[in-house]
């Protein structure tokens, strides 16, 4: 498995990988997910295995202050506990670093304690309870990472 930047050609798999990962309400809609990974703050990282897209992650930074933010991390069913979700997270992480960013930042649902207990592992604290932050009225913890100290 190999992680590479995002191509434009990519963004129909990663809206078909997006919509089976995720219900509706909490999926990205293709426009969504077009306008994040073209965002002049944004980096999307795709990883592949062969000539197959098995998994992808979505981040952004401030536009004015040193953090960054996890849009989505999205990982094929079947690659899952893999290590392709750990592999995205190392890159976002690295590009965090090498950006200055004092944390990183993400959102999962309330209910999907997997992905909670897997940021956690990386060093995510939850810091705040968002009620009905996905469309479909899903409640999700905010959690995130210190990266740095201030300066």
């Amino acid at each position: 498995m190999r992680i590479r930047p995002f191509r434009p050609n990519d963004l129909e798999t990663l809206c078909a990988i997006d919509q089976a990962c995720f219900a509706p309400g909490i999926s990205y809609s293709r426009r969504e997910l077009q306008d994040f990974t073209r965002h002049r703050n944004s980096r999307t990282w795709v990883a592949e295995e062969g000539k197959e897209i098995v998994g992808f992650l979505v981040a952004n930074r401030h536009p004015a202050m040193p953090l960054g933010h996890i849009i989505t991390v999205d990982v094929v069913e079947s690659w899952r506990r893999r290590g392709v979700g750990s592999a995205l997270m190392d890159a976002a992480e690295a590009w965090a670093r090498q950006c200055g960013f004092i944390t990183l930042s993400l959102e999962t649902a309330e209910d999907n304690l997997s992905a909670q207990a897997f940021y956690g592992r990386r060093g995510y604290v939850k810091y705040d309870t968002l009620q009905n932050y996905y469309a479909d009225g899903t409640a999700a913890w905010a959690m995130a990472k210190k990266l740095k100290d201030e300066v």
